[in-house]
């Protein structure tokens, strides 16, 4: 018996169909880390390792998650930053707590996202594609354990930077940090000015969760060298060669992840005079109702700070 060609055109595209989905799935699962050298120190300043994590949206059962965050104590940074969206399920923290317990021994700064105070939801996937796929919080939402968290974090000595300024002082650089809460659920009010009583400072670090041009053009406009973010999850579903298809913010695609020059080209380089530095975490997790990620693997990323070329 003879296939139609339509038929067979059809099996293919099945099959494929079934083959992406998944690579999707185990790609959700290689966790990854990536590392970066920032030229933003002082000159003669020692170079400094820092540990940026962000998005793991932990579910209880992911235990494989827990062990791989817990073996990146073995690079010795010398600061661990988060960037928010640490649990997706409201008994997460406890493993969340496990999986950081070695890195709670370092210098440490954070900020929450919007899966530390709410559990994520079912949504319509095509939303995804939406420049803003933002949606209003259900009248009661699942609340997570945010103040928990928070305590656990503080303390350790870990830096609250919701809507907040604090410093590090860390191998011989002082650090100056600046924090908004989730720029996502509009819970950003940038912290006013320092006083001018202040010290002079090695490095001025904004951290956000998500990477908003509001926070970024305010966060330049305070002074900062170097912005960490995540919540993009690196565009999760990219095409090869194209990156992502979107951000869920107002960030241009082509800094969906990693380390770039903002708003224009790398500090240090021709137009890149007035520019700051900007790393964008992929993340090393995803919404437990679309647990895939395709040519977007999950990661964690150390960045080594180095004095500047310039």
């Amino acid at each position: 018996m003879t296939t139609h060609p339509a038929a067979r055109g059809l099996g293919a595209l099945t099959l494929a169909g079934l083959g992406a989905l998944g690579w999707a799935l185990a790609e959700a699962r290689m966790y990854t880390l990536r590392r970066h050298e920032v030229p933003v120190l002082p000159a003669g300043a020692a170079p400094l390792r820092v540990l940026h994590l962000s998005d793991l949206h932990l579910l209880p059962r992911q235990r494989d998650k827990v062990a791989w965050v817990r073996e990146l104590e073995r690079l010795e940074p010398d600061l661990v930053v988060t960037t928010g969206d640490n649990i997706a399920h409201p008994r997460a923290l406890p493993g969340l707590l496990e999986a950081y317990a070695p890195l709670l021994e370092r210098p440490g700064a954070f900020v929450l996202g919007s899966n530390d105070y709410f559990a994520p939801r079912p949504k319509n996937p095509a939303r995804y594609l939406l420049r803003d796929a933002r949606t209003a919080l259900p009248p009661e939402p699942v609340e997570l354990p945010a103040d928990e968290m928070v305590e656990a974090f503080t303390r350790a000595g870990w830096k609250d930077l919701t809507n907040r300024r604090d410093a590090v002082d860390v191998a011989g650089t002082s650090i100056s940090l600046v924090g908004v809460d989730d720029p996502h659920l509009d819970r950003d009010r940038f912290p006013v000015p320092a006083t001018a009583g202040a010290g002079p400072t090695g490095l001025h670090v904004g951290v956000a969760h998500a990477p908003y041009l509001r926070v970024l053009d305010a966060m330049r406009a305070d002074g900062c060298e170097l912005v960490l973010a995540g919540h993009t999850h690196g565009g999760q579903l990219c095409l090869p060669f194209a990156g992502a298809l979107v951000t869920n913010c107002d960030l241009d695609r082509s800094r969906a992840s990693g380390l770039h020059g903002w708003p224009g080209a790398r500090p240090g380089t021709p137009g890149g005079e007035e520019s700051l530095w900007l790393h964008v975490s992929a993340g090393l997790g995803t919404s437990p109702y679309t647990p895939v990620r395709f040519a977007c693997r999950p990661e964690a990323t150390l960045l080594t700070l180095v004095p500047r070329t310039t």
